[in-house]
């Protein structure tokens, strides 16, 4: 990486998440059937990484099928599983050797045996890796894991007077991770899209229209930069700025934390 842009993204999110978006219409650009986009899509995901792990992102989170994407064409569905499947077989060793552990986010429920097999096998071979943390949300989606974390609190019999939120997080499928500082949205789209519905409160969002196939070293970079010129005040206040009367209320024509 040039220098210059290193010294450019100061600070550097611990964890970014990436709405991996566009494939299809990428496809559609190009004259190629929708699965063709994604089976193209996969091909960048390790300059990706790579890039991301270059400037020291310890987390990256991508989201790769939801829970509301078995809502599609039965075939597109089965042929993403294959992708799946092939992109373990193919990557796995790979980033193994690159230092990356691999993890998964959501539910191995419904996914074919041979599948839920071929994960494990990626997560127990990764797993003291230390570089950087790649989780995979697959089968994956932001409401099904509030209501998961909820049903196993119920479940445990917690007392409801000790449920706070550390408490809460620790029943989430991301309870080992740190919360998104900064989410990634290929594709042009504005939407959340159900992901990382609890862990996003406090998460800067950057859209860029390149679709995902597209999506390179330089689009990273570009991104950490917007970044790095984000005032993050998690609901307070930003350096400067003073404070108003007690029950002030936000500044006229400014949203309330923002």
């Amino acid at each position: 990486m040039a220098e210059e842009t290193r010294e450019r993204i100061a600070p550097i999110p611990r964890h970014v998440a990436i709405i991996m978006d566009g494939n299809g219409r990428w496809a559609k650009q190009h004259g190629l059937p929708r699965l063709g986009g994604h089976r193209v899509g996969t091909e960048n995901l390790r300059r990706v990484i790579e890039t991301m792990a270059e400037y020291g992102v310890e987390y990256l989170t991508l989201y790769a099928f939801s829970t509301e994407n078995w809502n599609r064409p039965v075939s597109e569905v089965r042929g993403l599983f294959r992708i799946l499947g092939q992109v373990i077989d193919r990557e796995s060793r790979a980033l193994h050797e690159k230092g990356a552990r691999i993890c998964h986010l959501g539910t191995m429920e419904g996914l074919d045996p041979k599948l839920q097999n071929k994960v494990r096998q990626a997560l127990e071979l990764t797993r003291n890796n230390r570089r950087i943390t790649v989780c995979i949300a697959f089968n994956y989606g932001g409401r099904a894991e509030i209501l998961e974390a909820v049903r196993r609190i119920v479940r445990e019999g917690v007392p409801a007077g000790t449920i706070n939120e550390e408490e809460f997080r620790r029943y989430l499928y991301s309870s080992e991770m740190p919360d998104p500082d900064l989410i990634i949205r290929t594709g042009g789209e504005m939407r959340i899209s159900n992901f990382l519905l609890w862990q996003s409160a406090y998460s800067e969002y950057y859209s860029v229209p390149t679709y995902w196939p597209d999506f390179g070293k330089d689009d990273v970079e570009k991104a950490l930069i917007a970044y790095s010129q984000r005032q993050r005040r998690f609901g307070g206040l930003g350096p400067g700025e003073k404070r108003g009367k007690a029950g002030g209320g936000a500044p006229p024509g400014k949203a309330a934390g923002s």
